[in-house]
């Protein structure tokens, strides 16, 4: 089987997490400001209206996470930077800060009582994101 055709049946069904909207893949062109790498993306048909999106693997159509609109990027990002600031400043190593990130989110789904059917849910997801912003960005 060829590679469009696999691409052609991994975008079949796709829907957007947000608004339920098929999901496109195509070139970041004109939503990253610089794309000389040539990245692509899976992208909400409705985009800009919608602005959820996710990055794939460089030369594969395989995303790199799940879908996101600007406020979970957003709390994606700031999260980020706060959790490097506990291996980079030399509070923990990195291992220890991803054993504790492990124990932190676990802990958030074991008190939030969500079942793992399909993955996590965006809403678990922003919540376990925003308590990580909120005890990392303390310590």
């Amino acid at each position: 089987m060829n590679k469009k055709k696999k691409r052609k049946e991994f975008d079949r069904g796709m829907r957007c997490p947000y608004c339920g909207s098929p999901v496109v893949y195509r070139s970041a062109d004109g939503i990253y400001r610089d794309n000389s790498s040539g990245t692509m993306l899976y992208v909400c048909s409705r985009y800009p209206e919608c602005d959820s999106y996710v990055r794939v693997h460089t030369g594969t159509n395989i995303p790199v996470g799940s879908m996101a609109n600007h406020e979970l990027r957003t709390l994606r990002r700031t999260a980020h930077h706060c959790f490097d600031q506990l291996y980079e400043s030399g509070y923990m190593s990195k291992q220890d800060a991803y054993q504790w990130l492990v124990d932190l989110i676990m802990h958030s789904v074991i008190m939030l009582k969500i079942p793992m059917m399909r993955g996590i849910g965006r809403n678990h997801l922003r919540h376990c994101l925003k308590d990580i912003v909120a005890k990392v960005c303390t310590k």
